[in-house]
Protein backbone atom coordinates (compact mmCIF):
# COMPACT_ATOMS: atom_id res chain seq x y z
CA UNK A 1 0.00 0.00 0.00
CA UNK A 2 0.98 3.50 -0.85
CA UNK A 3 0.08 7.02 -0.97
CA UNK A 4 0.66 7.23 -4.66
CA UNK A 5 -1.57 3.80 -5.56
CA UNK A 6 -3.27 5.15 -8.69
CA UNK A 7 -6.75 2.88 -7.75
CA UNK A 8 -7.94 1.05 -4.54
CA UNK A 9 -6.60 -2.33 -3.40
CA UNK A 10 -8.87 -5.04 -2.19
CA UNK A 11 -12.86 -5.18 -3.12
CA UNK A 12 -14.90 -2.30 -2.09
CA UNK A 13 -16.78 -3.01 1.18
CA UNK A 14 -18.69 -0.19 2.11
CA UNK A 15 -19.08 3.68 0.43
CA UNK A 16 -20.68 6.89 2.83
CA UNK A 17 -20.88 10.50 2.75
CA UNK A 18 -18.64 12.09 5.40
CA UNK A 19 -21.24 14.34 7.52
CA UNK A 20 -20.59 17.63 9.85
CA UNK A 21 -21.48 15.28 13.17
CA UNK A 22 -18.10 13.25 12.28
CA UNK A 23 -16.23 16.38 12.37
CA UNK A 24 -13.06 17.07 14.75
CA UNK A 25 -13.08 20.48 16.39
CA UNK A 26 -10.43 21.81 13.05
CA UNK A 27 -13.73 20.95 10.74
CA UNK A 28 -12.12 17.80 9.15
CA UNK A 29 -13.62 14.46 9.33
CA UNK A 30 -12.61 12.71 13.10
CA UNK A 31 -10.33 10.00 12.60
CA UNK A 32 -11.66 7.63 15.13
CA UNK A 33 -15.07 7.93 12.73
CA UNK A 34 -12.70 7.11 9.64
CA UNK A 35 -11.00 4.21 11.92
CA UNK A 36 -14.50 2.54 12.82
CA UNK A 37 -15.75 2.57 9.09
CA UNK A 38 -12.38 0.83 8.41
CA UNK A 39 -13.40 -1.77 11.27
CA UNK A 40 -16.44 -2.46 9.90
CA UNK A 41 -15.63 -2.71 6.27
CA UNK A 42 -12.33 -5.25 7.92
CA UNK A 43 -15.56 -7.13 9.91
CA UNK A 44 -17.23 -7.68 6.81
CA UNK A 45 -14.48 -9.03 4.85
CA UNK A 46 -13.51 -11.20 7.69
CA UNK A 47 -17.01 -12.86 8.44
CA UNK A 48 -16.77 -13.20 4.32
CA UNK A 49 -13.83 -15.02 4.47
CA UNK A 50 -14.59 -16.91 7.95
CA UNK A 51 -18.14 -17.90 7.54
CA UNK A 52 -18.76 -16.51 10.91
CA UNK A 53 -18.53 -14.38 13.95
CA UNK A 54 -15.24 -12.64 14.09
CA UNK A 55 -13.51 -10.05 16.25
CA UNK A 56 -10.76 -7.69 15.66
CA UNK A 57 -7.77 -8.03 17.76
CA UNK A 58 -5.38 -5.77 16.64
CA UNK A 59 -4.87 -2.54 13.89
CA UNK A 60 -0.86 -2.00 12.85
CA UNK A 61 0.25 0.84 10.86
CA UNK A 62 -2.72 3.07 10.70
CA UNK A 63 -2.06 5.53 8.53
CA UNK A 64 -3.55 8.90 7.69
CA UNK A 65 -2.63 10.27 4.71
CA UNK A 66 -4.75 13.54 3.48
CA UNK A 67 -8.10 14.88 5.58
CA UNK A 68 -11.63 13.96 4.53
CA UNK A 69 -14.03 17.12 4.78
CA UNK A 70 -17.36 17.30 5.08
CA UNK A 71 -19.54 16.22 2.09
CA UNK A 72 -17.07 13.81 0.75
CA UNK A 73 -17.84 10.54 -0.76
CA UNK A 74 -15.76 8.10 1.23
CA UNK A 75 -15.01 4.14 0.15
CA UNK A 76 -13.62 1.61 2.40
CA UNK A 77 -11.88 -1.16 0.32
CA UNK A 78 -10.58 -4.70 1.74
CA UNK A 79 -8.27 -7.40 1.08
CA UNK A 80 -7.63 -10.62 2.78
CA UNK A 81 -3.76 -10.84 2.87
CA UNK A 82 -2.96 -13.76 5.11
CA UNK A 83 -5.00 -16.72 7.22
CA UNK A 84 -3.65 -18.19 9.89
CA UNK A 85 -5.22 -21.26 11.83
CA UNK A 86 -7.47 -18.62 13.61
CA UNK A 87 -6.73 -15.26 12.13
CA UNK A 88 -7.02 -13.36 9.34
CA UNK A 89 -4.96 -10.19 8.24
CA UNK A 90 -6.59 -7.52 6.38
CA UNK A 91 -5.26 -4.68 4.47
CA UNK A 92 -7.78 -2.35 4.21
CA UNK A 93 -7.51 1.35 2.40
CA UNK A 94 -10.25 4.43 2.54
CA UNK A 95 -10.66 6.48 -0.41
CA UNK A 96 -12.56 9.99 -0.72
CA UNK A 97 -13.88 11.13 -3.84
CA UNK A 98 -14.67 15.27 -3.19
CA UNK A 99 -17.30 16.87 -4.76
CA UNK A 100 -15.39 17.56 -7.77
CA UNK A 101 -11.86 16.78 -8.44
CA UNK A 102 -10.71 13.01 -8.37
CA UNK A 103 -10.53 9.95 -5.79
CA UNK A 104 -7.28 10.05 -3.23
CA UNK A 105 -6.20 7.58 -0.52
CA UNK A 106 -7.06 9.15 2.87
CA UNK A 107 -6.28 5.81 5.04
CA UNK A 108 -4.86 2.78 5.02
CA UNK A 109 -3.98 0.11 8.03
CA UNK A 110 -3.54 -3.83 8.49
CA UNK A 111 -6.43 -5.36 11.01
CA UNK A 112 -6.06 -8.49 12.02
CA UNK A 113 -9.55 -10.15 12.98
CA UNK A 114 -10.21 -13.66 14.92
CA UNK A 115 -12.58 -16.48 14.05
CA UNK A 116 -15.09 -16.90 17.16
CA UNK A 117 -16.95 -19.89 17.55
CA UNK A 118 -20.69 -20.31 19.74
CA UNK A 119 -18.25 -20.98 22.68
CA UNK A 120 -16.76 -17.20 22.33
CA UNK A 121 -13.14 -19.09 21.70
CA UNK A 122 -11.02 -18.90 19.21
CA UNK A 123 -12.15 -21.50 16.17
CA UNK A 124 -10.60 -22.35 12.44
CA UNK A 125 -10.96 -20.34 9.95
CA UNK A 126 -11.94 -22.93 7.49
CA UNK A 127 -11.17 -22.90 3.66
CA UNK A 128 -11.64 -20.62 1.38
CA UNK A 129 -14.45 -20.69 -0.95
CA UNK A 130 -13.40 -21.73 -4.23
Amino acid sequence: MSLDAPHPFGEPVIRTVAMPADTNPNGDIFGGWLMAQMDLAGGIAAKRRAHGRTATVSVESMSFLRPVKVGDEVSIYAKVVSVGRTSMRIAIEAWRRPTSGEMSKVTEANFTFVAIGDDMRPRPVGPADE
